[in-house]
């Protein structure tokens, strides 16, 4: 029997239609998996920081895996073993003896990788393979130690708390505003969901968001916790956006599978990748 209240022929109701459409994913399935990425982060932080560490070592891994099969999909034959064993060796160093212990392994990452690729297939873009091998290794791994480098401080699990935080309200923010009063588009012809309206709701979510757990969690003024959420969303914003930017030139919508409504992992590190050693020095600055 047909549903009785069933619109014609399956249709449906117009206001939930379009909110699905600007919404782009199942939202509850949505925030219950980030909900549950943050309770992860929240129990290896507040345990034992090598945990996190280990966490953040793997999710490098399997960015850079998601990163190396698309390219390979595009022709760009970048060698994935050296850039996934290099890029949690970076993490790891990172934590061991800081900055220069990162730039070494940083170094050998790419020597790994430039060799490995030599040893392949000779053909006239081995140079492009080697550079975008290159990029891949500062992209991810380089950007994702400045999170660990945050996590030695003697306060460390609190600036990577704030630190996430902001940037979680700044995409949250803009998502929510952009799908309630999206109108004009920032850079339609790199993300056509991205608006100016979500922007400002980056800025609200962030700042009051920041303005808040700064104080609480690192001793700080309010307004050193608004620079926080301003900075967030400057750089959250362009790393989503440069992402954007390479998923479209790429021809993928995401750059994985593993988490549903999500996307991949590096499609959830967009937005902390390049904030990361942005704000590690402003919140050394900060907590002194």
């Amino acid at each position: 029997m047909t549903d009785p209240s069933a619109s014609p022929e399956g249709a449906v109701d117009p206001p939930a239609a379009e909110k699905k459409r600007k919404a782009g994913r199942n939202v509850p399935v949505a925030t219950a998996v980030g909900a549950s990425m943050a309770a992860l982060v929240l129990v290896t932080l507040y345990t034992a920081t090598w945990l996190f560490v280990a966490l953040v070592a793997i999710a490098v891994m399997v960015a850079v895996y998601e990163v190396c099969v698309v390219l390979a999909g595009r022709g760009i034959d970048v060698p994935v073993v050296p850039l996934m064993v290099g890029g949690a060796v970076m993490v790891v160093a990172a934590y061991a003896d800081g900055t220069d212990a990162l730039t070494v392994a940083m170094v050998l990452t790419v020597v790994a990788m430039a060799a490995a690729r030599l040893a392949g297939a000779a053909n006239d873009r081995v140079g492009r393979d080697m550079v975008v091998g290159a990029f891949v290794a500062v992209y991810v791994p380089l950007l994702a130690a400045a999170a660990v480098l945050m996590a030695d401080a003697d306060d460390g699990a609190d600036r990577v708390v704030v630190f996430i935080l902001a940037v979680v309200l700044s995409d949250t923010g803009g998502f929510a505003a952009g799908v309630r009063f999206g109108r004009h588009p920032m850079a339609p012809s790199v993300s056509p969901k991205k608006s100016w309206e979500g922007l400002a709701g980056s800025l609200v979510a962030a700042t009051v968001g920041s303005a808040i757990a700064v104080p609480l969690l690192l001793g700080a003024t309010w307004w050193q916790g608004v620079l926080v959420g301003l900075v967030a969303v400057a750089t959250a914003s362009a790393g989503d956006l440069a992402e954007s930017l390479l998923k479209r030139d790429l021809g993928v919508k995401d750059m994985g599978r593993l988490l549903p409504e999500h996307g991949g992992i590096m499609d959830r590190l967009d937005s902390l990748l390049p904030t990361a050693p942005v704000m590690a020095l402003v919140l050394a600055a900060i907590a002194g």
